[in-house]
């Protein structure tokens, strides 16, 4: 007895109809959510009311021109900012010190590395800021990094922890700006195979 053709159909398996993609009915879409309807200044507010909002944002920007703004410049200049100099200098004196004792038999002088570390991390904060390119935002962590090695290398023994945290703390916040948007939850993408391969 010869063995079946396993090429030929099994007559007890109905054979399967398959239709062109053109013919295929898509699901039907559900009905989008009525929008409400834009509220129209000339039609919706009365015109009392608009004159009244008029009136009371020109009080309000006169009285911030004539009073809010020469109390905030008196406030400013009454104000001891020497904690914010000191900060500073606490970052950036090891820096520049760092970088002197250790340029010595280098084309670079310290006050070109200086001026290159101050100009690196102000064009990386601001492309971070603006861009949010990846570059831009790993020279700013790099320069982060750099600046607290540097800061902690450099630094008296006794105020060695202040002076890297200090430095710590001035990177993080302008990291609010240069890593805006960020996010470390993974990105999980869903693909629907049923409508990219066609049934068979």
């Amino acid at each position: 007895m010869s063995e079946p053709d396993k090429h030929e159909p099994d007559p007890a398996v109905p054979p399967l109809d398959t239709i062109d993609d053109s013919q295929r009915i898509p699901p039907p879409r559900r009905p989008a959510p009525p929008r409400p309807r834009p509220i129209k200044a000339a039609d919706d507010i009365p015109p009392g009311a608009i004159a009244a909002f008029g009136i009371v944002g020109m009080v309000t920007l006169l009285l911030v021109l004539k009073w809010g703004i020469p109390k905030g410049i008196d406030w400013y200049h009454h104000q001891d900012w020497a904690w914010f100099t000191q900060w500073t200098a606490t970052v950036a004196d090891p820096v520049h010190a760092y970088l002197t004792a250790h340029t010595v038999g280098l084309p670079l002088t310290a006050t070109s590395a200086f001026n290159i570390w101050l100009s690196v991390g102000a064009a990386s904060l601001v492309l971070s800021w603006f861009t949010g390119a990846v570059g831009a935002r790993l020279t700013w962590t790099a320069h982060g990094a750099c600046s607290v090695l540097m800061v902690w290398d450099a630094s008296p023994a006794a105020g060695r922890p202040v002076a890297a945290a200090l430095a710590v703390l001035a990177w993080t916040i302008g990291s609010l700006f240069a890593l805006r948007g960020l996010s470390l939850r993974p990105l999980i993408h869903l693909h629907n195979h049923n409508h990219n391969h066609p049934a068979r």
